[in-house]
């Protein structure tokens, strides 16, 4: 079987268009034309996008080095089905992209600039993990900076420096007057 090419549920290829391929959720309706959990929240859309378990794992692979199908499938262990939908997903939305090198059968993924920017929210994510996700003293990876030192841990800040909090900022919602 080629890589990266969508299964259906029996593991046979499918073709660009066959309506799985083409399915009209992932394929690029306009933004207005997406059923959101919440249109008008920044949070609610972005975990439309990339909130399930598979699809930030996904990522998360992507930016250490994962790029084919078979790559992803063999660090995951996320069943064809579910990895051949999550990776049209994040593709018809600009997380991924793909390209087939000449002369080879199988196309590979790439983050794109906006694949890139989860970095922090991966990062955030992980060091979260890392404080509530394990019991004291117990063994986990660490992410690191390029001169092998950990990460120093991610904190919001205003534009004073100054920390910010769920208790020290407010979302403005769609209509709302500025103070």
């Amino acid at each position: 079987m080629m890589d990266a090419v969508p299964t259906d549920q029996k593991g046979t290829d499918l073709k660009r268009t066959d309506p799985k391929w083409t399915d009209p959720k992932w394929t690029d309706q306009k933004w207005t034309d997406q059923k959101w959990t919440d249109p008008a929240c920044p949070v609610a859309r972005a975990v439309d996008l990339v909130g399930d378990r598979w699809s930030l794992l996904i990522v998360r692979d992507a930016m250490d080095g994962a790029a084919s199908f078979t790559d992803f499938l063999g660090r995951l262990g996320v069943a064809r089905n579910i990895l051949s939908d999550r990776l049209r997903k994040l593709t018809a939305h600009g997380i991924l992209a793909t390209s087939t090198p000449p002369g080879a059968k199988r196309h590979t993924y790439q983050l794109t600039d906006a694949g890139r920017e989860l970095f922090t929210i991966i990062a955030a994510l992980r060091q979260w993990g890392e404080r509530h996700a394990f019991a004291p003293g117990e063994d986990h990876s660490v992410l690191t900076d390029r001169d092998g030192r950990e990460v120093p841990r991610f904190h919001v800040l205003d534009r004073s420096g100054r920390p910010v909090t769920a208790t020290t900022s407010h979302v403005r919602k769609v209509g709302e007057q500025r103070p």
